[in-house]
């Protein structure tokens, strides 16, 4: 079914361009300009994914980083409508932090972690992002701390302890 959808040019995935870099080549006719799009993808439902696009025009670095981070998602770990525990994770000089939330509280992020964070589906979650304002590192880093998140049964089946039915 979504090989179908895909091929109507419709997708389950929302995108959202975080920034957009205008980068110049100096030559001997003047300067010639091409730019690099960061963006994010997500299904709001705990699939979420990140790219760099590169192109002579914006409109085909954001294609192309759309295409580039549907093909790099991951899948998150989620307690209801927040995250199952505190993580903390760096990538650079950018570090982040993310709790859970209790229902209600919203989305406290901001910039890039923020579209992160609302694309991957979470709804409650209180987080900061500490040092570099970098916003490829701080979403590099967002998704390192969403990639160490595990379930609740996970952790138990990792440490060969099985659950009492109720």
């Amino acid at each position: 079914m979504n090989e179908v959808k895909e091929r109507e040019g419709r997708s389950d995935f929302e995108e959202r361009v975080i920034h957009v870099n205008r980068c110049a080549k100096v030559v001997k006719g003047g300067r010639r300009f091409s730019f690099s799009a960061l963006v994010v993808v997500g299904d709001r439902n705990g699939r979420v994914g990140f790219a760099l696009g590169k192109a002579n025009e914006v409109a085909d670095a954001i294609r192309k980083g759309t295409e580039a981070a549907k093909r790099n998602t991951i899948r998150v770990a989620m307690k209801g409508k927040t995250i199952p525990h505190e993580v903390t994770s760096k990538f650079d000089g950018a570090a982040v932090f993310m709790r859970p939330a209790s229902e209600g509280t919203g989305v406290i992020a901001g910039g890039g972690m923020r579209a992160v964070l609302e694309l991957s589906g979470i709804r409650d979650v209180l987080a900061k992002s500490m040092g570099s304002t970098n916003p490829l590192n701080v979403i590099r880093a967002t998704m390192i701390g969403l990639r160490q998140l595990s379930s609740r049964e996970a952790i138990f089946e990792d440490r060969g302890i099985t659950l009492a039915a109720k």
